[in-house]
Formats: C-alpha cells, structure tokens, sequence
C-alpha cells in the first residue's frame, strides 16, 4: 500500500500521521510495525540518519533509557532509520562502549527504501538519509508537533516529554492553553482576552 502523502506534498501539524508498515528490530527478533496499530496511545516517531554514526546512538539510548516516563504517560516510541533490520540487530548486538545502542526497549524501524521519510518530508535526498526529524501523534493519529533538526546535532528528551504532557494536557483541558516552557502543575491560560488577563495579572 503506497503511504498517503498531503495534497501540497509538505507534511503539517494537524494531519494524520501517514501509516506505515515496516520490519522492526525489537527484543533482537525481527517484528511487523504497523503505525495504526498503536491508535489509542499517543507515539513519539523519531528519524535519524544511520547506525554506527556519532550523535545517534545518544539519542537512541536516552530515550531508551526514560521509556518508563513515556509509557507512564500512555505513549510508545519509534526511531527510524533508512538502514536495514538487519544492521539495527548488529547495532543493538554492540555494546554502547563500542559504538552500539545495547538492547533498546522500544522498536528501531527499518525504512531501507526511504518511503516511511519521504512520506514524513525528512528525507535529505543528496546524502539519502533521514534528517532527525521527530513527530509526537496522538491517540487519534493526528500529528501535534513536528520538529526537524540538520544531522550534526541531537534532540532532547526533556523538551519532548515536556512537549508531550503539554499536549496531552490541553487535549484533556480543552477549554485551556499552555504558555511558553509550561510544566505540569504549572499555570495555564484560558484564550480569550478578558480571562487571559487573570494568567498574566499573576506572573
């Protein structure tokens, strides 16, 4: 089934998140991943150029590494990368003293024939890899935050735990907004500009 792109070919946040189904390397066995089959939890969907580089296997095993506050907040994770299922068994079979990301407890996907990146608007097509782009779906598989960063420099696992209870809460509160760098148990706004006034009398 080819993966369903937007009518003006450039992904945003507010649309379905494009299915896909790809191999996965999970547990060290080769798994089916198919995106609507996670419907009802929120995902966490990450890019990253390639294994065995320099900057990706922080990202890997730091999120690795937090899965529990994710799970604990009824969300799953994915990386992807355009390498084969078989070198992310390899790189999950190599110690993390030696370049590896050990045993990563959430699936690496397999998207050798670059059509998952594509159809997400990460793909670099001259180095014909995945920029690190990262998507946070809801539990509607509607996508509610998009970011995209060059391939020298990682993402941060607070900013997306931060952003992900920030969504999960205004989709609860839907009569509230979030202000800048909101933490839960922090202050929100109500929009509209009369009983915004009561946020910003108070900061």
């Amino acid at each position: 089934m080819p993966l369903s792109y937007s009518s003006e070919g450039c992904l945003r946040v507010g649309q379905p998140a494009p299915d896909f189904t790809a191999t996965a390397v999970l547990d060290q066995e080769f798994k089916t991943i198919k995106l609507s089959d996670y419907r009802g939890k929120y995902v966490v969907l990450f890019f990253y150029p390639l294994d065995f580089t320099f900057v990706c296997p922080t990202e890997i095993t730091a999120f690795s590494d937090r899965y529990e506050e994710f799970k604990s907040i009824n969300t799953e994770i994915l990386g992807v990368s355009v390498d084969s299922e078989f070198s992310h068994l390899a790189w999950i079979q190599t110690d993390r003293k030696e370049g590896g990301v050990g045993d990563v407890v959430y699936p690496l996907v397999s998207d050798i024939k670059k059509e998952i990146s594509a159809a997400y608007n990460v793909l670099d097509p001259d180095a014909g890899v995945s920029l690190r782009g990262l998507f946070l779906i809801d539990k509607e598989g509607m996508i509610q935050h998009a970011t995209i960063n060059n391939l020298s420099f990682g993402r941060s696992v607070d900013e997306t735990l931060r952003t992900l209870k920030a969504i999960q809460y205004v989709q609860s509160h839907p009569d509230e907004v979030c202000p800048a760098g909101w933490q839960p148990g922090d202050k929100t706004m109500t929009p509209d500009p009369v009983k915004s006034k009561v946020y910003f009398s108070a900061v």
